[in-house]
């Protein structure tokens, strides 16, 4: 028996995991759960560090007076974001949600400093506004005291890492969302930092994932319960832990057969390779080569996830209509099929201060009809997410120049049966969806590989075949999907 711990935090709630194995099986088991948002403060979209401080101190609590055997702790989270420290360990400021208006218009003028195939080059990452770079750039263009006053800059996963052990690290695979680290090699990428006016004094060296940062503070350990336990690192970017749990047979192929979406409020659509390919079509297509465990890349698109969906039911609850998510999906099932079609990632529902209000509005501006019922606008959050995976998978397939066979889906998305069929009939491809916790266990595998417990990602992933079982989707009438496809590339 060995018990590890995980603390998985997205982007809408935090989670504390145990993960408890046995004869090469791996049970999970919620100890605590706790919502995560952006709050606004004044002008500024930010992250409520302090409760999220909070929430993990008292699921560690419960986690230790419910097992005394607990091995290691490890923190994954959301990308991009990062908190900075100055040279007396205070925080300098707020966590800026990537969400936060800051940092629109914000490419143009990181162009003008560097152009954008120098960029890209340099970096192998897509290009979005809320990338780390183009945040850190917004503030050193307002002049903001943080910046120049920081002595480091942690993503979110190093942060709660720092304030477990006391620990400065930062970890390669959520670096590697900053679009400032060079692809090849790990390392930061120094002139395109220094031509970007950026402190160079901020970044520490990247750790790769199974790091041992050694044990939590005593403090936290007396606060706990968990004295001694020590610090794992995971993939701290909650999509390259998720990819860790893929039930695949194959790690890393030069030419892969199957791909992956990470699904939850973000969808991560991508596939897993052991090299970057940085090319013109990769440009072209706006993909990203991030950092993943063992030396791998995960090629892949950032689409706007569940987002909308999520954002729907609360515009629906302020409205007084307190609906639950599956009577949201079966409302959905029973609307009519591509009445309107919905980009996901049109900035119109980026941050939108009401989502339902918003659609209505994107609607009229794309000459589309007025949902006639709550029922359509469900369905078309679902169907759009649908197209944007079809568009996706061709762009793959034409950067990898094979054809993809199977589509994993992990994370809270598996749970959505419609949309797994959804995705099954716009890309006609099988799609196997589980697990659900995706994220926790790829976090809880990579610290059992940080000691020692399980030795490749080919036994992790056995594991996970041995322990958790999938749902299949086939395709069915894959064709009706052909029309919408043509409309939604006109959108």
């Amino acid at each position: 028996m060995s018990e590890h711990l995980a603390i998985d935090l997205g982007a809408s709630s935090g989670r504390v995991i145990i993960g408890s194995t046995h004869q090469g099986r791996l049970e999970i088991e919620t100890v605590h759960r706790f919502e995560n948002g952006p709050v606004r403060m004044g002008n500024a979209l930010v992250w409520d560090t302090v409760k999220l401080w909070s929430d993990i101190l008292q699921g560690l609590s419960i986690a230790a007076k419910q097992s005394g055997t607990i091995r290691s702790i490890g923190v994954d989270t959301w990308g991009v974001d990062y908190v900075l420290l100055d040279p007396d360990d205070q925080m300098l400021g707020q966590s800026y949600s990537h969400r936060d208006e800051r940092t629109r218009g914000i490419l143009d003028r990181a162009y003008q400093l560097v152009p954008k195939n120098e960029i890209f080059s340099a970096t192998g990452v897509q290009f979005m506004e809320m990338n780390t770079g183009y945040q850190l750039l917004s503030q050193s263009l307002a002049h903001s005291p943080m910046i120049h006053g920081a002595d480091a800059l942690l993503m979110m996963g190093d942060f709660f890492h720092w304030l477990l052990t006391g620990k400065r690290s930062i970890e390669a695979t959520n670096a590697s969302t900053t679009q400032l680290l060079d692809p090849y090699t790990g390392t930061w990428a120094l002139d395109l930092i220094s031509r970007l006016g950026l402190p160079a004094k901020i970044f520490m060296p990247t750790i790769e994932p199974g790091t041992n940062l050694g044990p939590v503070q005593d403090w936290v350990g007396r606060a706990t319960g968990l004295s001694g336990v020590p610090v794992i690192v995971p993939p701290t970017h909650d999509t390259a832990s998720a990819i860790v749990a893929v039930p695949a047979t194959d790690f890393s192929p030069v030419r892969p057969d199957w791909c992956y979406i990470s699904s939850g409020t973000w969808s991560l659509m991508g596939c897993e390779l052991p090299r970057p390919i940085i090319n013109e079509t990769v440009a072209a297509l706006n993909f990203t080569n991030e950092r993943g465990v063992m030396g791998s890349t995960r090629l892949l698109k950032n689409i706007c996830g569940l987002w909308i969906f999520q954002q729907i039911r609360a515009s629906m609850i302020r409205r007084g209509n307190a609906i639950t998510w599956p009577q949201m999906v079966e409302l959905a099932e029973a609307a009519p099929a591509h009445s309107l079609l919905l980009d996901p990632d049109s900035p119109d529902f980026t941050a939108p201060l009401d989502m339902v209000w918003a659609i209505e509005q994107y609607a009229v501006r794309t000459g589309q009809s007025v949902p006639a019922s709550d029922g359509v606008v469900y369905r078309a959050a679902l169907e759009g997410l649908a197209l944007r995976y079809r568009h996706c998978l061709g762009s793959l397939e034409s950067i990898l120049r094979n054809r993809i066979e199977t589509i994993h889906i992990v994370g809270g998305g598996a749970m959505n049966t419609l949309l797994c069929q959804m995705t099954a009939d716009a890309c006609d491809r099988i799609v196997i969806a589980g697990p659900v916790e995706a994220t926790a266990i790829g976090n809880l595998l990579i610290q059992m590989c940080g000691l020692g417990l399980l030795q490749s990602v080919d036994e992790a992933r056995a594991m996970v075949r041995a322990s958790f079982s999938p749902v299949i989707y086939h395709p069915q009438r894959p064709e009706r999907w052909v029309d919408a496809a043509k409309r939604f590339e006109s959108l």
